[in-house]
């Protein structure tokens, strides 16, 4: 819970000073949005972990001797996921504001870009969940998950996508993380947002329903 905002930290304070951001807004501003999706990141690790810590240790076992479904199980794992970014979001913006983030959204504004960072954190906690079911170890779990932690960083969270090699662009750029940035980016600071919600909330459905229907499928797998 912690990491996230010591990572804000040394990206605003040691690299905040050399960046150009193309932008009249400042860096902890423009850089709140990527830190709330490594609490994504970061969390999804978690659940990964305990999915698989509780297939290896017997638990789900006891739990379909009692006729309990894989919904309501990994559910529970999925809604505890939900439960540390809400705390760990919290945590960033009250720090953020600290050191000088100053957004310029009205309620709505805050109201759709907590809704869009709900989305995309219930998709990736059902991919995590997805994870820890594939793995055979807890260490294997998290292994799984570092892709999700490493998106943020290729894609316009921390630097604009302009100043990356040319090679990196295509990616940058049509990966998931990069609209949900610019969306909760534009909402916060109540700028034009386009149509990076709608593709967002595309990508976070499309992988919604993959990761619901592979860890259905894993868990009826695991626990013939």
């Amino acid at each position: 819970m912690v990491l996230p905002v010591m990572l804000m930290l040394v990206f605003v304070y040691f690299f905040g000073g050399a960046i150009d951001t193309g932008t009249r807004t400042s860096y902890v501003t423009y850089v709140v949005p990527g830190v709330l999706l490594l609490c994504a990141g970061f969390g999804a690790s978690t659940t990964a972990v305990r999915v698989s810590e509780d297939m290896r240790a017997g638990i789900v076992d006891r739990f379909r001797s009692l006729d309990v479904g894989a919904t309501p199980i990994l559910a529970g794992h999925v809604g505890a996921s939900l439960l540390r970014n809400v705390l760990s979001t919290a945590l960033v913006v009250a720090v953020a504001f600290l050191i000088g983030f100053r957004p310029q959204a009205g309620p709505a504004g805050w109201a759709a870009a907590l809704g869009l960072l709900a989305a995309f954190v219930l998709a990736v906690s059902w991919l995590s969940a997805a994870a820890g079911l594939l793995a055979r170890t807890p260490e294997a779990a998290s292994g799984f998950t570092f892709f999700m932690m490493f998106l943020p960083y290729p894609s316009s969270a921390f630097v604009p996508i302009d100043t990356m090699p040319r090679w990196l662009h295509g990616f940058a750029e049509h990966q998931p993380v990069t609209p949900v940035i610019e969306s909760l980016r534009g909402l916060l600071l109540d700028q034009p947002v386009g149509d990076a919600p709608w593709i967002a909330l595309a990508w976070c459905g499309g992988l919604l329903a993959v990761a619901v229907g592979l860890s259905g499928a894993l868990f009826r797998a695991r626990t013939r």
